[in-house]
C-alpha cells in the first residue's frame, strides 16, 4: 500500500510539474505576443482595422436591382491636411410622412451587399440614407478606422438633416458594427428622434474576450475600441436594441447588456430563430409593428419637448 501511495504521489508531482511547464510556456508566449504587439504599434493598428472592418470595395448591385428609385450621393469629409475625401451613398425615398433612417452598415459588407436589409426597411415605409465608410464600395480610401467611421457617419447625418427638416423624422439605424458607430453618433446628436441598434456588440474588447484569443492580454494594445457599453448610459433619446436570438457572431446577450445599461426610454426585441443578418426577414411583420410603435413614441416625445410651457 505504501508503494502504491508513493507511486500516486510521484504521478501527481509529475502531472503538476508538467502543468507548471505548460502554464509557463503559455505565459511566455502571451508575453512575447504582447511585446511584439507593443513594438509594432503601426502594424498592430493596421491588423486590428483589417480584422474589424474587412472592407469590401466591389459594389455588386444598386437599389435599381431591387426596383427602388434612388439618388446617388457623394459627401465630402474633410481630411486632417486640409484636403477632403468622398463618402458614397444612396438616398432611397419612402413614405414622406414616415421616419427617415440614416443606415450605418457593419463590417465586411458594403451598402450593395446590405441592400436586402435596406430594401426591407424601405418596404416598411421608411426613407433610407445609406452610406459606405471610406474604404468600402465607391467611397474614397482603403482601410477604415474607428475615427474615420465616426467622421463618415457625421457626413451622413449632415446630409440627412439637410434632406429631412423635421427633426421628429430623423432616425439613426445601425447594424452590427454600424450599431456601435450609431451609438457614438447619437451621443454627438441628442436631437435625433431615435436610435436603433440591430445585432450590435458591447465593445471590441468584449468581442476579443469571447474569442479563442480571449486568454491573451490584448486589451492593453487595442487601438480600435467601439466601447458602446460605456457610452449607452449617456444617451438622451429613445433607443431600441434588436437582436437575433440565434446569432452566432455577436451573442444576443450583448444587446441585453446594452439595453440594461441604457436609460429610459428604451426597448429590446429578441427574435427567436434569427441569425446575425436575417432579423428583418424572420420578423418582418413584427419588426414593422414594433418599429412603428417605437418611432411614434419618439415623435411624441419631440412634440412634447417643443410644446410651449404652460403659464
Amino acid at each position: 500500500m505504501e508503494r502504491d501511495a508513493s507511486l500516486k504521489r510521484l504521478r501527481a508531482a509529475a502531472i503538476a510539474a508538467r502543468a507548471g511547464r505548460l502554464a509557463q510556456r503559455s505565459a511566455v508566449a502571451a508575453l512575447a505576443l504582447l511585446l511584439l504587439a507593443v513594438s509594432g504599434c503601426a502594424t498592430l493598428d493596421t491588423k486590428q482595422r483589417e480584422w474589424i472592418f474587412r472592407p469590401n470595395k466591389e459594389l455588386v448591385r444598386t437599389p435599381a436591382d431591387y426596383g427602388l428609385a434612388f439618388e446617388e450621393l457623394w459627401l465630402a469629409v474633410p481630411g486632417g491636411d486640409g484636403s477632403s475625401q468622398r463618402v458614397h451613398g444612396w438616398w432611397i425615398p419612402g413614405d414622406p410622412k414616415a421616419p427617415a433612417l440614416l443606415y450605418l452598415h457593419g463590417s465586411r459588407w458594403n451598402i450593395g451587399n446590405n441592400l436586402f436589409r435596406i430594401a426591407r426597411l424601405q418596404r416598411m415605409g421608411y426613407s433610407v440614407l445609406a452610406i459606405d465608410y471610406r474604404g468600402f464600395g465607391r467611397s474614397d480610401g482603403d482601410l477604415p478606422s474607428e475615427t474615420q467611421a465616426y467622421e463618415d457617419a457625421q457626413a451622413g447625418w449632415t446630409e440627412l438633416v439637410r434632406r429631412v427638416p423635421d427633426a421628429s423624422r430623423r432616425v439613426i439605424y445601425g447594424h452590427s458594427l454600424g450599431g456601435a458607430v450609431g451609438i457614438e453618433l447619437a451621443l454627438r446628436h441628442p436631437e435625433a428622434a431615435a436610435l436603433v441598434a440591430e445585432s450590435t456588440f458591447t465593445s471590441i474588447r468584449a468581442m476579443v474576450d469571447q474569442s479563442p484569443y480571449g486568454f491573451l492580454p490584448l486589451g492593453v494594445v487595442l487601438t480600435q475600441h467601439f466601447d458602446s457599453i460605456a457610452k449607452v448610459p449617456k444617451l438622451r433619446m429613445p433607443v431600441m436594441f434588436v437582436h437575433g436570438a440565434a446569432d452566432r457572431w455577436v451573442p444576443s446577450v450583448m444587446s441585453e447588456q446594452l439595453y440594461a445599461a441604457a436609460p429610459d426610454p428604451k426597448r429590446l426585441m429578441l427574435v427567436d430563430g434569427a441569425s446575425h443578418s436575417n432579423v428583418t426577414a424572420v420578423a418582418f411583420d413584427d419588426l414593422q409593428r414594433v418599429l412603428g410603435e417605437f418611432f411614434a413614441g419618439a415623435a411624441t416625445r419631440i412634440s412634447l419637448r417643443r410644446a410651449p410651457a404652460m403659464p
